[in-house]
């Protein structure tokens, strides 16, 4: 605000002791504050004020897009009722099928279309007032399909800031909120730069002359066992320091390549950045080292160090090792283990149960499915993992279930594999394809080994006929958990687990050929999902069994699936053991600088 001199009026108020405005910092009026106008394309302003607020409105309800100036960037705006205006913004912002955000303009206007607890009415109505994810009420019609299609969640927010406040009564219905960007960019945050880069999807901008220092997006959060869980920790969460004991040094962390934020160690506590994003484009990057450098000079942090991944082509390892400092490397899962612990106020020793997409393992391969064991000197093992396979197409795979699929059965039966036309994954290649994946995986080209659970979701959503091609990231896995049969309590397919010089080795081929058996013999698919998951607990149960484990600590992407972690916390208590899950810090790699940060802390 310093930009915006007081009026008589107002600077009487901040000057006044007795007054409630005294040495308010953001103190101001619609004479001495912030200025609202409604632009078109070109950058002219066709109306100030209250004028450009009932502007915005009209145009959204005509099926317009507007593009809505805020306090961490610009949000693109839509009726969340029109399907034509929702599907527009979709193609401009090329968001095939991913959930958009919606803004409601009360919790009672929801009442019809989400079922909502008491804990999640609570999030919505906080002063973080995040995007919470709400089951949607069936046979609930008020809202375009096309906003989250064939998802029984939306993910909902209520307005954060005054402006928000006054178009959302302005209106008096949803509206797709969804950030103002294009895929793997940053938000925007300037209205001029807004108008080059949101060119073509805006139709009109709704701005101020506040200036807005530093991006920060929504954040997001579930209710997993009653409790908060932050997925995406952002505007309200974040800067947010935590406690954490045995802390030597200051350093400074540069975090995961995907859903990356920094983190920045000293005083006995380590304080993570807000979500900055995949680091896929030089804006990102940039974006990377403004954000390091500011909570760097805002903390007036003079680090000795620099902490980062193993992964050796990271943007945030090459940034860590051209700071100059001693470079501090730790491993993925390894990172994961500690900031759930971390999040939890836990020390060692306990098992770690690290089960993500993909992370750079010590031996060079993709790591995912891990057991972790952290001792109490802070050293780690590994001390189990799932079985590996191959991923024909390395990073293609990530993107295509069908060939997850393809991995485990050539893994199972061979090159006969590829002849089983019956089967989803196979069905849906030519044979030219599927003569070139034969190749890549007898020869082992382009198709890195890997133990990741993410991909064995993958694998069996492809089989069940669930879904072939992601469209965005985490798709099959996410709708294979929402059609899991909540009546399927306890059954699970077989595994076995074997040990011989090395750590413990779990079995899926046992899994995956009576799953496929089920699947010949029509099944339904909820009750294999549901046992899908369960087996998944039950190699859990039976690492910590085998390692006399106490505490056990659930960490990685894969425990943001809610039926997974509440499934998996209840069978570890009821069996003797002590789990703990992520709260405050995101259970995915917007946790691994946190991580990070602890272990170089640490090091004397």
């Amino acid at each position: 605000m310093r930009g915006f001199a007081m009026c008589p009026d107002c600077l009487a108020e901040y000057e006044e002791p007795a007054n409630r405005r005294f040495h308010a910092q953001p103190n101001a009026c619609p004479e001495c504050g912030p200025h609202l106008e409604w632009w078109n394309p070109a950058g002219k302003a066709l109306a100030e004020r209250a004028e450009a607020l009932r502007a915005c409105a009209e145009a959204l309800r005509e099926g317009g897009t507007a593009a809505v100036k805020g306090l961490g960037g610009f949000h693109l705006m839509v009726d969340a009722r029109n399907q034509e205006a929702v599907a527009r913004l979709r193609t401009a912002k090329n968001r095939e099928e991913k959930p958009l955000a919606l803004m409601f303009p009360s919790l009672e206007s929801l009442a019809g279309i989400c079922a909502i607890t008491a804990p999640e009415s609570r999030l919505l109505c906080s002063p973080e007032a995040p995007i919470v994810f709400l089951a949607r009420k069936s046979g609930a019609k008020a809202l375009a399909e096309n906003v989250a299609p064939g998802n029984p969640y939306l993910g909902v927010m209520l307005p954060s800031n005054p402006l928000h406040h006054l178009l959302m009564r302005e209106l008096g219905f949803p509206v797709v909120a969804t950030s103002g960007n294009l895929s793997d960019e940053t938000i925007c945050t300037d209205e001029r730069e807004a108008m080059h880069r949101l060119s073509g999807i805006a139709d009109f901008f709704l701005v101020h002359d506040r200036r807005i220092a530093r991006h920060v997006d929504d954040s997001i959060v579930r209710v997993v066992m009653g409790r908060e869980m932050v997925l995406r920790r952002a505007r309200g969460f974040a800067p947010m320091p935590l406690h954490v004991n045995g802390l030597h040094r200051q350093v400074v962390a540069g975090g995961a390549h995907l859903k990356n934020t920094v983190a920045i160690a000293g005083w006995g506590r380590v304080t993570l950045s807000q979500h900055i994003g995949d680091l896929e484009t030089e804006q990102a990057r940039k974006a990377h080292r403004e954000t390091a450098s500011a909570l760097i000079a805002l903390h007036k942090l003079e680090p000795v160090a620099a902490a980062c991944d193993l992964h050796p082509d990271y943007h945030s390892t090459r940034w860590a090792e051209s700071l100059g400092l001693p470079v501090t490397r730790v491993q993925h899962h390894f990172a994961h283990a500690l900031a759930c612990m971390a999040d939890n106020d836990l020390n060692p020793p306990a098992l770690a149960v690290c089960w993500d997409g993909t992370g750079y393992g010590t031996d060079g391969t993709v790591w995912g499915g891990e057991f972790l064991l952290i001792k109490e000197d802070g050293s780690w093992e590994r001390a189990g993992h799932f079985r590996t396979f191959r991923l024909p197409g390395g990073e293609t795979a990530v993107r295509e279930p069908r060939r997850s699929a393809l991995g485990i059965l050539w893994e199972i039966f061979g090159a006969s594999a590829l002849e089983m036309n019956g089967l989803a994954p196979v069905a849906c290649f030519s044979g030219e394809e599927l003569g070139t994946i034969g190749a890549m995986l007898g020869k082992g080209l382009n198709s890195p080994v890997t133990s990741s659970v993410g991909r064995l979701f993958d694998a069996v959503a492809s089989l069940a006929g669930i879904r072939q091609t992601n469209r965005f990231e985490g798709q099959a896995a996410m709708e294979l958990e929402q059609i899991a049969d909540g009546t399927v309590e306890h059954d699970a397919y077989r595994f076995t687990v074997d040990k011989k010089n090395g750590p413990y080795i779990i079995d899926w081929e046992p899994v995956f050929r009576d799953l496929l058996g089920e699947i010949r013999d029509g099944i339904p698919l909820g009750s294999i999902s549901a046992k899908w998951h369960n087996t998944l607990v039950e190699t859990a149960i039976k690492i910590a069994t085998l390692l006399c484990a106490g505490k056990v600590v659930l960490t990685g992407g894969c425990f943001q699936n809610r039926i997974l972690t509440e499934k998996a916390v209840a069978r570890l208590a009821a069996a003797g053991f002590k789990p703990y899950f992520h709260q405050r810090v995101p259970p995915n790699d917007g946790g691994i600088a946190l991580g990070q940060a602890v272990f170089a802390a640490r090091e004397s």
